[in-house]
Parts: structure tokens; C-alpha cells; sequence
């Protein structure tokens, strides 16, 4: 894909990206797609299936309390527990506001550890990373940030995404769709968003403006992006996503090339090349 060769004028030292379709084919790659690049918060969106597949397994319930003051599985997915951004400190009720947090994924990585008796980056690679073949790819630290993958690994996840066979279908449907719909919020590195819609670890495109994804990117289009420079988006109206992992921390070169990007992506899957 034309497209893709974008990276190339993005001032970063090192980018690699691919382009999946709903069918699981690989549209085009470009760049070391095998080399290995910090996730940041890429890592939510891996840790949110675990969680999905351990609700499937029966050791888990969404409804159940995992977090402070009674917050549930289903809190801690939505950013809606209470949980400060990256203390384990209460800022709020259960379910009031949308506050995105680092230690509400770190509390439900714990919960399912002791729900199911197995330390949670081995649960993860368990459930969700060796059955995709992503062999790349681990967790070495806390559940919001630290897990490490290649593109050609996150091309595997795409690809569950919008056809799972880990999963029910309907289960990740659940997860990519709003819950607690219309609360405010804040979406790191976007500024206030109103509302700032998220499902169950992904957060969900909206109408919000600004966004790291296309103007062209449908509002069901569903991912996450990590401070590392690194982003992966499903839009299932475009019957495709994208991944691109970068060396280079996110700030204003990313808000400012990504969306003419996928822009660009989402022209080139429209025009059929």
C-alpha cells in the first residue's frame, strides 16, 4: 500500500506499520514489522481480551468487585472505577466519571491473577498471546504499559479483533461498544472530551474531535494509541486496521501526522488498491 510508505517523512528514528483487512490478509507492510517496540498503553487493548477470555473461562464476572469501594471488572475496563490516573488513590464514585487510568488496569490484572491463580503475564500469554501465534510479544512489568510487540505480532491481534475465534463474537462486540455511554472526560494527550466514549479497553472514536484517528475514520472505529509513539485501530465499517509502532515518544509530531495517515490508509482500502 502506497500508503503506508507515509512513515518514511515521520520524524521519528525508526517506524514500521501494516494494514489488515476483516478477512485476516495483510493489505501491505512497511518497515522492520519484526522489530520489537514498546506498547505503552497498546498493552490495555492485549490485557482487555485476557480479561474477555477469563470472563469466558467463568473465573471472572463483569459485574463482580475488583477494585476500591466496590468497582467492578467492568469499571476497571471502562476507565470508570475511580481509580486516580497512576495512583491506587480514589477520586471518585464508581461508574460518576470517565478518568482514565493506568492503576485501575494494574487492580484488574491483580484480580485476575488471584481469580484465576496464575501470575497475569503468564495468564496473558496463555490466553491470548501463544494461541495467536504472537510469539514476539510479552509482558514485563505493569498491565496498563509495559508489555513489548512487533507489528507482525498486533497484525495477529487485528485480525482476532474482526474475526475472533478465541472469543464469541458478541463478547468482543460488548467490548468495542460503549459502556457507561456519555460520561465526560479527558483522553490523554486530546484535552476534554465530551462525551469521551471508551468500551470495555478500547476506546471507541465517536464524534470527538480532536482524535488521533482520520476525520474519514468511521465512529465505530475502536483502539487504543501509547505514549511510546505506538497506535492499532479496527474500523469495521472500512473492514480493516492499521497498526504503526514508532521509537519516538507521542507528542505534537503524532497528533499532527496520524490522522492525515489513516486518512490516507482509509482512501487507498476504499479505492480497492
Amino acid at each position: 500500500m502506497d500508503s503506508l510508505r507515509m512513515i518514511e517523512n515521520w520524524p521519528v528514528p525508526t517506524a514500521a506499520a501494516a494494514v489488515v483487512r476483516a478477512d485476516g490478509t495483510v493489505a501491505g507492510s512497511h518497515g522492520p514489522t519484526s522489530q520489537c517496540f514498546p506498547l505503552a498503553s497498546v498493552t490495555k487493548p492485549l490485557v482487555a481480551y485476557a480479561a474477555l477470555v477469563a470472563y469466558e473461562e467463568g473465573a471472572i464476572e463483569f459485574g463482580e468487585p475488583a477494585g476500591p469501594d466496590g468497582a467492578t471488572v467492568r469499571h476497571l475496563l471502562a476507565h470508570t472505577s475511580g481509580l486516580a490516573f497512576d495512583e491506587h488513590r480514589v477520586v471518585a464514585p464508581p461508574g460518576e466519571r470517565r478518568l482514565y487510568s493506568n492503576a485501575g488496569f494494574e487492580a484488574l490484572g491483580d484480580h485476575i491473577a488471584k481469580a484465576t491463580d496464575i501470575p497475569f503475564a503468564d495468564y496473558l500469554h496463555q490466553a491470548v498471546l501463544e494461541p495467536l501465534g504472537m510469539v514476539a510479544t510479552s509482558l514485563d512489568g505493569s498491565p496498563a504499559k509495559d508489555a513489548v510487540s512487533t507489528v507482525d505480532d498486533l497484525v495477529r491481534f487485528a485480525a482476532e479483533l474482526q474475526a475472533p475465534r478465541l472469543l464469541d463474537p458478541r463478547t468482543v462486540a460488548e467490548a468495542t461498544s460503549v459502556v457507561h455511554p456519555g460520561l465526560k472526560g479527558v483522553l490523554p494527550g486530546y484535552g476534554h472530551q465530551s462525551p469521551n466514549d471508551w468500551g470495555l479497553g478500547f476506546e471507541i472514536r465517536d464524534a470527538k474531535s480532536p482524535h488521533w484517528t482520520g476525520g474519514s475514520s468511521s465512529p465505530r472505529t475502536f483502539g487504543h494509541f501509547g505514549q511510546s509513539g505506538t497506535f492499532l485501530w479496527v474500523d469495521p465499517d472500512a473492514r480493516a486496521a492499521c497498526v504503526a509502532l514508532t521509537d519516538r515518544a507521542f507528542g505534537p509530531w503524532a497528533i499532527e501526522t496520524w490522522p492525515a495517515f489513516t486518512d490516507a490508509v482509509l482512501a487507498e482500502i476504499a479505492s480497492g488498491r
